[in-house]
């Protein structure tokens, strides 16, 4: 699958079963999941996609971890390693 497969709207959920969000959006590397009104949203990096089924978009780990990982801010442009930044922001979409 590739990430411009995926739609506005698609359930979005952890390996625990428990819902993150919804697609929001989709980037070159990354969904951007839509967690409600008043919850900041989620830029998960296509590296935590495990399959996509029937629209839904299954990560490769558990809701709570993906909500502790630092995704509420946008990937670095370009998002690598050699990026000029913050280096302690490195682990967030790694």
């Amino acid at each position: 699958m590739r990430m411009t497969d995926l739609k506005v709207g698609w359930a979005i959920v952890g390996n625990d079963g428990r819902p993150v969000g919804t697609v929001h959006g989709v980037g070159q590397n990354y969904v951007l999941a839509s967690r409600g009104l008043l919850t900041a949203p989620l830029y998960v990096p296509a590296s935590a996609i495990a399959n996509v089924d029937h629209e839904v978009v299954h990560l490769n780990l558990a809701k709570g971890q993906a909500e502790q990982m630092g995704w509420e801010e946008p990937p670095r442009e370009p998002d690598s390693p050699d990026a000029p930044g913050d280096t302690d922001q490195l682990h967030r979409h790694i």
